[in-house]
């Protein structure tokens, strides 16, 4: 089986023609993220696929990535403040009717669950879709994370907009969907060094907490900052520990 393949098709849910590529073959699924404006194959160009080489190669985990397309609309400002929120809501669902289900067929698992990781917005994204749709993923990464999109579109936000950010939807989130939330696991970290923003990180997992989540925060030294150095060491440490031998 080739260890690097890639996937292109037309979403309607984002209105456009979407990419998915994937390293490794064996191992437990990673749906990792890009950043803001990335193509799904920012991941292997600034380093972070050779950072975790070793678990690809190992059989620990299969790596995916999409194009972050909801997040170049936003950081690019693209069309109005409605239609980056379509974009975004859109793009939660193309993850979870699309891309997951992509994935679980490559990995010949039907009921297979994700891990999904993710730095920057890419963070947000990985903590979002955990936490929108916890019957398709286990856990979540989020390094040096941009979880308050609000100052991206200069205002509170729509229902679209609400559906996507789990500031909005969680604290009022009850019923199946909170108690299958309740069994899995999120994981934030974030340098103390240039460009990062703790706060959001600790109101995400104040948010958690209150409706019972089981999460973490880790606080690394100032000489880490928010660039991809730092998200280059965190990826193979957490990825170590969320997928323990090897995965099946």
């Amino acid at each position: 089986m080739a260890i690097k393949t890639s996937n292109r098709w037309y979403s309607g849910r984002v209105g456009q023609e979407v990419t998915l590529v994937r390293w490794g073959h064996f191992g437990q699924p990673v749906m990792l993220f890009p950043t803001a404006g990335g193509d799904a194959e920012e991941v292997d160009r600034m380093g972070v696929i050779g950072a975790i080489w070793p678990l690809i190669e190992a059989g620990r985990i299969k790596v995916y990535s999409c194009d972050s397309v909801a997040g170049k609309a936003l950081a690019g400002k693209e069309g109005s403040v409605e239609h980056r929120c379509w974009m975004l809501n859109g793009f939660m669902e193309y993850i979870a009717a699309e891309v997951v289900p992509a994935i679980r067929a490559d990995c010949g698992g039907a009921s297979l669950d994700v891990i999904s990781a993710g730095a920057s917005i890419g963070a947000f994204n990985a903590v979002a879709v955990a936490c929108r749709y916890p019957h398709l993923f286990k856990a979540a990464l989020g390094m040096s994370g941009t979880y308050n999109l609000e100052r991206l579109l200069g205002f509170e936000g729509n229902m679209d907009f609400y559906f996507s950010s789990p500031f909005r939807f969680l604290p009022g989130l009850e019923g199946p969907q909170l108690d299958q939330l309740r069994q899995r696991f999120i994981l934030m970290a974030y340098g103390e060094g240039r460009w990062e923003n703790p706060d959001e990180a600790w109101r995400m997992a104040d948010i958690l907490g209150d409706k019972g989540v089981p999460n973490r925060v880790d606080v690394w030294g100032k000489e880490w900052d928010h660039d991809w150095i730092t998200w280059r060491e965190m990826l193979p440490r957490y990825l170590d520990e969320l997928t323990p031998g090897a995965a099946a």
